[in-house]
């Protein structure tokens, strides 16, 4: 007995020396190499990771890019700020990554180990290259979802969750759908007729979206001419509000004259047909005229000389001076003063001139034949208004 003491302690001893000797050649149990890891090769690179929880992740797990191991996990340790996990993970060399690369803490299987997965951004175009010493911050980093948790919310939901609640909505919805069944199915039927009318319609609200969209973009660009106008509304604003009573009887006052005019137009809604019915062939005769009315309109214009008389007169330009004298006793001495008869001869049967009249007399000289001048003299007149004497 005392000798299978003796064997026991001795191997027990054996057995820290060796365990010492380990210890002192590999510095720690994560320093002994395992079987099936990843081959970093000779020139690997080191990458440091933020999580904000690594679950159970410990050092020498693997790194795996498209399922294949690249690596391990070379460290675990608290960030700088003191809430989240860095992780240094050790990388082959030969594995070329984005700079912008995400990373996963994954499991192989149901209760299998824990492992780091890197992969490309899938949602972004890759940045540059992955280097030694670069960081994944905490926003470009996930974990997958525990066991254990999955568990832990089938119970809440079992144990007092919604299950119990379900058979309340349940029955609530049988209640209240009970004897309304015709009821919900017209509402159900209008629901289609209104989804099948928007989706008719889609192109039509796409358009009306676009549209505000570019208003909202007219307006975004407007900001300054619209906050100025608002502000200086108030100015305005009062003005109308102290002008309001005014306003309000301009108001008044149209209403009366609208009824005066409505009762003006409806009195004489006869007689305005009739003047437009009169007047309808007159516009007739105007639009017969057609471009004859405009022709003759330039030659009212330029009366008496037409555009024909410029033909007549060779040169560059010509000028008319009249002067027109039309003091009466003037008139009266220049007819008078006259060679020429301005009456026509008594003595000729067609009213036609005969031989040559005597000389008028001057005003204030009497006739032969006891007549005034002065009367010849207002026949001259006349007749020289006609054309008949210079």
């Amino acid at each position: 007995m005392k000798r299978a003491r003796t064997l026991v302690a001795s191997a027990s001893a054996a057995v820290l020396l060796l365990v010492s000797g380990c210890g002192v050649q590999f510095g720690g149990v994560y320093d002994l190499p395992l079987p099936g890891g990843a081959d970093l090769g000779e020139d690997p690179y080191d990458v440091r990771i933020h999580f904000r929880d690594v679950l159970d992740l410990v050092p020498r797990a693997g790194v795996r890019v498209d399922q294949v191991p690249v690596g391990e996990v070379k460290a675990i340790d608290v960030a700088d700020d003191g809430w989240t996990a860095e992780v240094t993970v050790s990388v082959s060399g030969d594995v070329d990554l984005p700079a912008n690369a995400v990373a996963n803490v994954r499991q192989s299987s149901l209760l299998g180990e824990k492992y780091v997965e890197l992969a490309p951004p899938a949602q972004r175009p890759a940045e540059a290259e992955l280097a030694d010493g670069d960081l994944i911050p905490v926003e470009r980093t996930d974990r997958s979802v525990e066991v254990e948790e999955i568990l832990g919310a089938l119970s809440m939901l079992l144990n007092g969750g919604g299950v119990e609640q379900l058979n309340t909505i349940t029955r609530e919805l049988n209640a209240a759908l009970e004897g309304n069944e015709q009821d919900v199915k017209a509402m159900l039927n209008n629901t289609e007729q209104l989804v099948t009318t928007l989706d008719e319609q889609s192109s039509d609200i796409t358009r009306a979206l676009d549209a505000l969209d570019r208003l909202s973009a007219t307006l975004a660009g407007q900001k300054d001419e619209i906050a100025n106008a608002v502000e200086n509304l108030g100015p305005g604003l009062r003005v109308l509000e102290d002008q309001r009573g005014r306003l309000v009887d301009m108001l008044t006052a149209f209403e009366k004259l609208s009824d005066v005019a409505v009762h003006t137009v409806n009195a004489s809604h006869e007689d305005l047909v009739a003047n437009l019915e009169a007047m309808l062939p007159t516009l007739r005769k105007l639009a017969e005229a057609g471009a004859d009315l405009p022709k003759a309109l330039e030659l009212m214009l330029t009366y008496p000389f037409t555009d024909a008389a410029a033909e007549a007169v060779k040169g560059d330009y010509m000028n008319l001076y009249v002067s027109l004298d039309l003091n009466l006793e003037e008139i009266l001495a220049n007819l008078g003063r006259s060679r020429q008869s301005p009456l026509p001869d008594p003595g000729s049967a067609d009213g036609e001139e005969g031989g040559d009249a005597p000389p008028l007399p001057l005003p204030g000289e009497t006739d032969t034949e006891g007549g005034s001048g002065t009367e010849s003299g207002v026949g001259g007149v006349l007749d020289s208004l006609t054309g008949g004497a210079r």
